[in-house]
């Protein structure tokens, strides 16, 4: 009955892992076949033959390099002022006491709250008129306001179980609460902090939405956009496609796999106290 028992246990995670990994591995074999070895329906075949120039092709034809760099910029501004946005926000709600700091919170909880794609048009009309519309800091400033809200709710939620022993000393000592922040509460807070990374990184690094709405040159366009280098009026390759969508899908799948381990600390991280 015990091994009953474990085996259903096993199926039962078994069932999200092949879920979760099937869609990884039928991109990879898409990616690796012909376009009519794709067009013939067989989606758990095996290519007949390895099409490894699909990759040199999405890397040269798809200008690989040019959409990474974008993405990568925008994506790290946003991470670096997510941080220090939401952790001084955090700070002051968690260890202050003040009588708008429950309102504060609550703000920010409703921003969590509010789709994105209800924010398009009015965001679109705000750009234009302050001239950044089709520039990376039409995407930067909503990504910001978007991923601070979680970013607030984590680091607040561990932040507020940090003993306050440790701040009365440095205030004996003679420190500012701004270099208590700095090198007591940001040290101490680098679980949910590497949470934060991760999880802002993720959400951002595909984002389609946004980005075409705001972005229309191409030379400021991120990785999403590249898959439409290899579709034409009259034909689409497809196998350069997935190729291309590994190689965007690549960094998430490599840092999300060395630390996921870290996401999972950062989030239970200030849920029991002791």
């Amino acid at each position: 009955m015990r091994k009953f028992k474990k085996g259903i246990v096993y199926l039962l995670f078994a069932i999200p892992v092949v879920t979760q990994l099937y869609p990884l591995l039928w991109l990879l074999l898409y990616s690796l076949k012909t376009n009519e070895e794709i067009m013939d329906g067989s989606f758990f075949s095996l290519p007949k033959s390895f099409q490894w120039h699909n990759y040199s092709e999405a890397y040269t034809s798809g200008s690989y390099l040019k959409y990474l760099s974008n993405s990568v910029f925008v994506t790290a501004v946003t991470m670096i002022f997510v941080i220090v946005l939401a952790s001084m926000v955090a700070y002051a709600i968690s260890r202050f006491r003040w009588k708008y700091g429950n309102i504060v919170m609550m703000v920010f909880l409703m921003g969590m709250m509010i789709p994105m794609q209800a924010t398009l048009l009015p965001l679109m009309i705000i750009f234009k008129n302050m001239h950044i519309l089709n520039t990376h800091l039409s995407l930067i400033l909503p990504y910001i306001a978007f991923s601070t809200p979680i970013a607030v709710f984590i680091l607040s939620g561990f932040m507020r179980d940090i003993p306050h022993e440790i701040e009365e000393s440095a205030f004996i000592d003679g420190a500012s609460v701004y270099r208590i922040f700095r090198s007591i509460i940001l040290p101490v807070s680098i679980p949910p902090v590497m949470t934060v990374c991760i999880l802002t990184f993720i959400n951002i690094w595909n984002e389609y939405i946004l980005a075409a709405t705001f972005i229309s040159s191409e030379k400021l366009k991120t990785l999403p956009f590249g898959v439409y280098t290899f579709v034409s009026q009259y034909s689409v390759n497809y196998g350069n496609i997935g190729a291309f969508l590994v190689m965007g899908a690549l960094p998430v799948i490599l840092i999300y796999f060395f630390l996921s381990n870290r996401i999972t600390k950062g989030m239970v991280a200030g849920a029991v106290k002791g």
